[in-house]
C-alpha cells in the first residue's frame, strides 16, 4: 500500500502540473501556469522524498493537497462551475484523504 501511495504522489504531481499548463493554454492565465508548475514541482519533491522517507514525502503531499483543496473550494464557491474548480476540488479531497491516511498509518 505504501508503494501505491508513493506512486500516487507522482501521478498527482503530473496532474496538478499539467492542469496549470492547460489553464494557461485555455484562459491565458499565467497565474494558473505558475501555481500549477510550483505545486507540481513541490509534489515531485514530495514524491522523491517519499521514496527515501515515506513519512516526510507523504506529509508534504498531504499539506500540498490540503492547500490546493482550500484554493479550489474557494474557486468553486466563487464560480459555481464544476470544470475545472469542482473537479480539482474533488481530486484534491481524495488525494488529501489518501495521503493523510497513509501518513497516519506510518507515523
Amino acid at each position: 500500500m505504501e508503494q501505491l501511495l508513493i506512486w500516487a504522489i507522482f501521478g498527482y504531481a503530473l496532474v496538478v502540473g499539467i492542469g496549470g499548463v492547460f489553464g494557461y493554454m485555455k484562459a491565458k492565465s499565467t497565474k494558473s501556469l505558475l501555481a500549477g508548475s510550483t505545486s507540481g514541482l513541490i509534489l515531485l519533491v514530495a514524491w522523491f522524498l517519499a521514496t527515501k522517507t515515506p513519512t516526510v514525502g507523504l506529509g508534504i503531499a498531504t499539506l500540498m493537497a490540503t492547500v490546493l483543496l482550500v484554493v479550489f473550494i474557494t474557486r468553486f464557491v466563487r464560480t459555481r462551475k464544476f470544470m475545472p474548480a469542482g473537479m480539482m476540488m474533488l481530486l484534491n479531497l481524495v488525494a488529501m484523504v489518501a495521503f493523510l491516511a497513509g501518513w497516519l498509518n506510518l507515523a
